[in-house]
């Protein structure tokens, strides 16, 4: 169902990684005008970032958007955006298309009218990097949040409104059949917890375990 990948260092996977994202890009490339990367935030991906944003591609016919957002301004130190620019989307990756995930309304409810065109004609997605949570939540799609039934559901918008318990502000997500129909996904996780966390959640349904939704052909990258 995945392929299971262990690296003895994070620094080693970063590296891994980047080069595997930089030729799923180019081979995609070669036959497509232009391709999709779908990325992650938090502090996880920045080392893949800083290897990636050097690659050989041609990166004015890429676009590159994270799989969810928190609905705050780029400005905020919160904003996921600000890990992107900063990180990503430099160097040669500076001639990518960006797709933004925020809009300055109050709720993301008033705003994904504005956004959810951008990504309806670029499924299947060409290549998705996701985390997890110990909680075993993607993207923005945690157990016991408000539209946890919609961005599992096979007919949900592209883009959901997420709420969810803990979380300090609403989201903003790719609906998991996005995500899952990706035509490269990678998964990366740190540490024994997560990696107990996933073995776990392959015995789970995705309600309980959302990361379940995405994994069928998924590579798990993980470092301790």
């Amino acid at each position: 169902m995945i392929n299971f990948v262990e690296y003895p260092d994070r620094d080693l996977l970063a590296m891994d990684l980047a080069s595997q994202l930089a030729d799923e890009l180019n081979n995609a490339l070669h036959h497509d005008d232009r391709a999709t990367l779908v990325v992650p935030g938090g502090t996880t991906p920045g080392p893949i970032f800083d290897d990636l944003c050097a690659a050989d591609v041609d990166w004015s016919r890429v676009d590159v958007s994270l799989s969810d957002e928190r609905w705050v301004p780029e400005t905020s130190d919160r904003s996921n955006t600000k890990l992107i620019k900063e990180r990503l989307l430099i160097d040669r990756a500076s001639a990518a298309g960006y797709l933004s995930m925020y809009a300055p309304f109050d709720t993301p409810e008033e705003g994904l009218p504005s956004l959810i065109g951008q990504y309806e004609t670029r499924c299947p997605l060409t290549v998705v990097v996701l985390g997890m949570g110990a909680d075993m939540h993607t993207a923005s799609i945690f157990p016991g949040a408000d539209n946890l039934e919609l961005a599992l559901s096979d007919d949900a918008p592209l883009l959901v409104a997420m709420r969810a318990p803990g979380a300090p502000e609403p989201r903003i997500t790719l609906a998991a059949y996005a995500l899952a129909g990706a035509l490269n996904k990678h998964v990366v996780i740190f540490g024994d917890e997560k990696r107990a966390a996933l073995e776990k959640a392959l015995m789970l349904d995705p309600y309980e375990a959302p990361i379940k939704a995405v994994l069928r052909g998924a590579t798990v990258h993980w470092a301790p």
